[in-house]
């Protein structure tokens, strides 16, 4: 890792990357012989760590923690720092479908069985822009997902939320996979079960709005990313 580029806010590591970089680590995690693990993490996974030891233990372990969210900038602003760049968890996905089209690169999907989105249906969606990419999966009970990775697929996304799809990664990792994300919501995006935030929207860091009309079941996690957070962050002297 880069000198300089690593942040702890509220104790959780974030790695301040430009999208290349980010881009450029992917590559060179599918094609070095171990397995990495990836977090996208948001103020809600900041906060999940502050009472979770093992999911923050978890995410300082990770190979790479990108940014996810307004509230992550706004926590570096806050310390005198500067995020080169906000990464959702949607949009890392797509970029990593790209690179393992370009690799064909063996995918398997861990999917909740009590999301919107089942693993054949988003293989089905990732197909349709992917076509060729050789894709598996499993739908798991998210509270108990004991599960054994066949052989043959480097990449591993799971679709739990966190803090469950961060432990899962981290229970079945081996040396036999490359690269493995939990991506929340991305799947219910790409079969279009949900619909996302206009760009504009999301440049503007108003995506939660649109995520609160769209599923109001949302607000308390809603309330903690955009009230509790920044509280806990103006009122935090220190970024760790």
């Amino acid at each position: 890792m880069e000198p300089g580029i690593q942040t702890k806010i509220l104790g959780v590591r974030i790695d301040s990357l430009g999208k290349e970089k980010i881009s450029d680590k992917v590559k060179y995690f599918l094609n070095e012989n171990k397995f990495h693990q990836i977090a996208t993490v948001n103020p809600e996974f900041i906060l999940e760590a502050q009472s979770d030891a093992e999911f923050k233990k978890i995410l300082n372990g990770s190979d790479l923690c990108v940014a996810d969210g307004a509230g992550i900038w706004f926590a570096f602003l806050r310390y005198g720092k500067i995020l080169k760049a906000r990464t959702s968890g949607a949009d890392l996905m797509e970029e990593i479908l790209k690179i393992a089209s370009e690799k064909s690169a063996g995918i398997f999907l861990a999917a909740s069985k009590d999301g919107l989105s089942l693993w054949k249906e988003t293989r089905d969606a990732i197909l349709k822009k992917h076509p060729g990419l050789k894709i598996s999966g499993a739908d798991l009970d998210k509270n108990s997902p004991v599960y054994k990775m066949p052989d043959g697929y480097v990449i591993v996304f799971c679709n739990f939320g966190a803090p469950y799809q961060e432990k899962f990664i981290d229970s079945i990792k081996n040396d036999n996979m490359r690269l493995a994300m939990g991506v929340g919501g991305s799947f219910d995006f790409l079969t279009g079960k949900i619909r996302r935030a206009p760009k504009f929207m999301r440049v503007i860091a108003l995506e939660w709005l649109w995520r609160l009309i769209q599923q109001p079941k949302r607000i308390k996690r809603i309330f903690n990313a955009v009230i509790i957070f920044p509280i806990k962050i103006i009122f935090t002297s220190k970024s760790i």
